[in-house]
């Protein structure tokens, strides 16, 4: 199994290199970032956790997170794109990314999306990948498509931030799916 993909001038590598913690608590300091994180990341020892963590899940194998990282512009953590909830009895998987502030908007998600999917297709096994956004995110709606997930449907109230439900939107890409058209992330 390949530890790291390369796509459209991006590295794909696994949590762990100098340096991680650093854009993992610059990451969360984000106000929308803090607001959808499932557990506070607040301090060095958060972070620190937060990379433990995902290191830990990829020697079990119960999921597998990528450090989105800018190949051309110094090793730049951009994001991080993941496959969790992995079922290896029905191959499937759940698909999540968050895009740092200044990476937004250059279709990073996108590219990282797609090559996490044929990562998981290829090197996994898996068969099908879902993932979801609620239904107030355009821009994930966006990143879901271009990164060939099918729209299946609408999950009613299945999230909940101070105190307010949301809808959730799911999607679903197959092994067996015609790769998505490349798109160039932009400069």
């Amino acid at each position: 199994m390949r530890e790291s993909v390369e796509v459209s001038g991006l590295v794909l590598r696994p949590w762990g290199a100098e340096g991680d913690v650093d854009a993992v608590l610059e990451a969360y300091a984000e106000p929308l970032m803090r607001w959808q994180a499932p557990q506070p990341v607040d301090s060095v020892e958060d972070a620190r956790q937060w990379v433990r963590s995902r290191v830990e899940q990829w020697e079990e194998g119960s999921a597998f997170s990528f450090a989105v990282v800018d190949e051309h512009g110094g090793g730049a953590v951009l994001g991080n794109v993941a496959v969790s909830a992995v079922d290896r009895r029905h191959s499937t998987g759940w698909v999540s990314y968050w895009i740092t502030r200044t990476a937004r908007g250059r279709g990073v998600a996108t590219h990282a999306c797609r090559a996490v999917a044929r990562w998981a297709f290829d090197d996994l096994g898996l068969f099908r990948l879902e993932l979801g956004h609620r239904v107030n995110n355009p821009a994930s709606c966006h990143v879901a498509t271009a990164a060939g997930f099918a729209t299946e449907g609408v999950q009613r109230q299945r999230l909940l931030y101070d105190s307010v439900r949301y809808d959730v939107e799911s999607h679903a890409r197959l092994a067996t799916d015609q790769d998505p058209d490349p798109e160039p992330p932009a400069p």
